[in-house]
């Protein structure tokens, strides 16, 4: 199924002469590499950079103009693409698309490049203050943990 989804993403873009793909870890990697092999081009990855934005590390190259399209899993505040998008442009790439597997958001987002997402499933989120989990005084429970 995961094959199949990122040829979702892979044909929604193979007409825009994509050179690279790239993602964020940790999810991300593996759906930038599937991708990129569906679409026979090169894959990096961002990681976490001391500054707490992401960066691209361990070799990863960009060249000046490269065409690239930022993939993630799940979007949801546009955070992660947000970041991976400003260290492709530090690079002087271009991005030129970004694809996800599930768009969660309650807003749509302007990256600057078309965007598409294999599903589409909107989720609601509240500021703390807003939040009628916490004003009921119900505790959240991390599925595993305490």
């Amino acid at each position: 199924m995961f094959k199949q989804l990122c040829g979702m993403i892979a044909d929604h873009f193979r007409n825009d002469s994509i050179q690279l793909v790239a993602g964020p870890t940790t999810a991300g990697i593996i759906l930038a590499f599937e991708v990129a092999r569906q679409l026979d081009v090169r894959a990096i990855y961002a990681e976490k950079a001391e500054n707490k934005t992401f960066a691209f590390k361990r070799g990863a190259a960009i060249n000046s103009g490269d065409r690239v399209l930022v993939v993630d899993d799940v979007l949801t505040t546009g955070g992660s693409i947000k970041e991976v998008i400003a260290a492709v442009k530090e690079l002087k790439g271009n991005v030129v698309g970004v694809g996800m597997l599930v768009d969660r958001t309650e807003q749509k987002f302007d990256f600057g490049a078309p965007l598409f997402g294999c599903l589409r499933a909107e989720a609601v989120s509240y500021p703390p203050d807003k939040c009628p989990l916490c004003e009921a005084k119900i505790h959240l429970v991390k599925p595993g943990g305490s």
